[in-house]
């Protein structure tokens, strides 16, 4: 499992090896990765992008992190096709919480307003 940390460098989320499925801090499945588009697991809602192990919303600003090279992107030209729905993956076994890592430098174009709980909430 990869850690995902907020902007400021608190543990918000946890990604699965294989870079499928998002689980919050609880390890609750809250969403997962089609074609490196996010969607919410709850309704297929589209979130953002994942790239390079950062998250970004739709307008390209990052809201959480697991990789500190941290930069705003474009936003997408238009949102993706709506995914079918993966089955409900296994409840991970906890993971050892990581030591909270030094705070990223600002990303060019900020933050995004959007924590990752806003994010996932739906």
């Amino acid at each position: 499992m990869t850690p995902i940390f907020d902007k400021d460098s608190n543990l918000v989320a946890w990604m699965s090896e294989d870079l499928e499925h998002v689980f919050d801090a609880s390890l609750e499945w809250v969403g997962f990765i089609n074609d490196g588009n996010v969607f919410l697991a709850k309704d297929l809602s589209w979130v953002g992008v994942v790239k390079g192990g950062n998250f970004y919303d739709q307008a390209g600003k990052p809201f959480a992190w697991s990789n500190t090279t941290i930069k705003s992107i474009f936003p997408p030209a238009r949102p993706p096709l709506r995914p079918l729905k993966p089955l409900k993956p296994l409840k991970p076994l906890k993971p050892l919480t990581p030591l909270k890592p030094f705070k990223p430098l600002d990303p060019a174009g900020g933050w995004s307003p959007s924590t990752f709980a806003q994010e996932f909430a739906g």
